[in-house]
């Protein structure tokens, strides 16, 4: 309780997003959501009903102006012990209300120290009455020299790291859960499902993606993903808006295709990309570049938030936003006929298939898979060197190559790309 007053009093200066709540519910996620209960259909129900409230809860702090809510009262039942959890919330902001959740369900919190010291760190030495401290903030070239770590920069590195992880700990047979789920709405009700004529993929929210698939939240229950498919009309509309966008940059930058590639990172929600690309042509129009309608014809590029042009070692080019365009009318006219080389050299992707499919018979593996942002290239490194040590202990294993060592609950076995003997 200690911890928690702690917590509490130290992020009450500023509010608790609704991506990082969802992040800190994971482990309460996981232990009460419904799906979980097919098997019993009344705790499977307390638990939906009480999860739909507690949603409820969670948006109304988060809108403008909110002060304060009515208290409310909530049951859950526990997987694996299955036993009822009773409490009551009184809590005025997200963070109080998560914290709150997590320790009346005996769940750990230890996760959220992270978001405390952030949040913490917004209020002012003045406001505390504490010893006003400030650390030094060496130039990148004093580490570069010294050999020390660069405190910022392994900030940031963790940072990206724990989307990744969070990903990964949803399993195959979470995925079942939500099919299953799915499944049941159809039966259940089946007109909210007219409008759904898309792709479908499970994602950390609920949304349409860049690539124009229907995303449902694995946090969600069947009331947001119903409010989803009503939204879908809207979402098309975006869609064929951002197709639209895509021509006139085309138009405008010498018949290069815009694309998108969710293979090649997080997944983007449609609004996100539309944004980019609306920001990205609004920019070329008040500029003037002098590329002939059909010169950079067969080439494509993709538009990300970086500091430089860059060229991918697949042909394609990925563009910053924001970038000088003068400066980037020179860097695609000196670099197409090297994109265009690329483009045909050897399938990178062909020849990963076939180190793959060399690994799982040579080895006696039982899966070989990789996460989204390990490039071919590096599928390729990676398999190539897995061959030469040929371990027998390998075999039979799930092998999932990434950026880091882990263990998942289905029993994939996590290893990082560059790995080390």
């Amino acid at each position: 309780m200690q911890w928690k007053h702690f917590a509490t009093h130290a992020v009450q200066q500023r509010a608790l997003s609704g991506a990082e709540a969802v992040n800190a519910l994971r482990p309460f996620y996981f232990a009460v959501h419904p799906d979980f209960f097919g098997k019993y259909p009344k705790e499977r129900e307390v638990n939906e009903n009480s999860l739909k409230r507690l949603n409820g809860y969670l948006e109304n702090l988060q809108k403008p102006g909110s002060r304060s809510v009515q208290p409310m009262k909530l049951t859950f039942y526990i997987r694996n012990t299955f036993r009822s959890v009773s409490f009551t919330l009184h809590t005025n902001d997200v963070l109080s209300t998560v914290m709150d959740v997590l320790t009346s369900c005996s769940l750990p919190v230890e996760h959220m120290k992270g978001l405390t010291a952030s949040k913490a760190a917004s209020k002012s030495p003045t406001e505390t009455g504490e010893p006003f401290y400030r650390t030094i903030k060496w130039d990148k070239s004093y580490y570069t020299f010294t050999g020390f770590k660069d405190p910022e920069q392994e900030l940031q590195q963790a940072q990206r790291a724990e989307p990744t992880l969070w990903q990964r700990s949803w399993g195959v047979s979470h995925r079942y859960c939500q099919l299953q789920s799915l499944s049941r709405l159809s039966h259940q009700n089946p007109e909210a499902l007219i409008n759904l004529q898309h792709t479908v993929v499970f994602a950390d929210q609920s949304g349409m993606n860049a690539s124009g698939h229907v995303m449902l939240g694995t946090m969600d229950v069947h009331h947001q993903w119903t409010k989803l498919f009503e939204q879908l009309p809207g979402y098309r509309s975006l869609q064929q808006q951002t197709h639209w966008l895509k021509e006139r940059i085309s138009l405008l930058l010498g018949g290069t295709q815009v694309v998108h590639m969710d293979r090649l990172g997080p997944v983007q929600p449609i609004a996100e990309h539309y944004s980019s690309l609306n920001t990205f042509h609004k920019r070329l129009m008040s500029h003037h570049l002098r590329l002939h309608p059909r010169s950079l014809q067969g080439l494509t590029m993709l538009l990300e938030d970086r500091s430089s042009p860059s060229l991918h070692e697949m042909g394609h080019f990925i563009i910053p936003i924001k970038c000088d365009l003068p400066a980037l009318q020179v860097f695609l006219q000196n670099h197409a006929p090297e994109a265009r080389r690329r483009i045909q050299r050897k399938n990178l992707q062909a020849e990963e298939e076939a180190v793959v499919k060399l690994c799982l018979e040579t080895l006696s593996l039982r899966s070989l898979s990789k996460e989204p942002s390990v490039s071919p290239a590096q599928m390729i490194q990676c398999c190539e060197r897995l061959l030469e040590q040929r371990s027998p202990h390998m075999q039979g294993l799930q092998i999932c190559v990434s950026h880091f060592y882990s263990v998942m609950q289905d029993g994939d076995l996590c290893v990082p790309w560059d790995w080390k003997s």
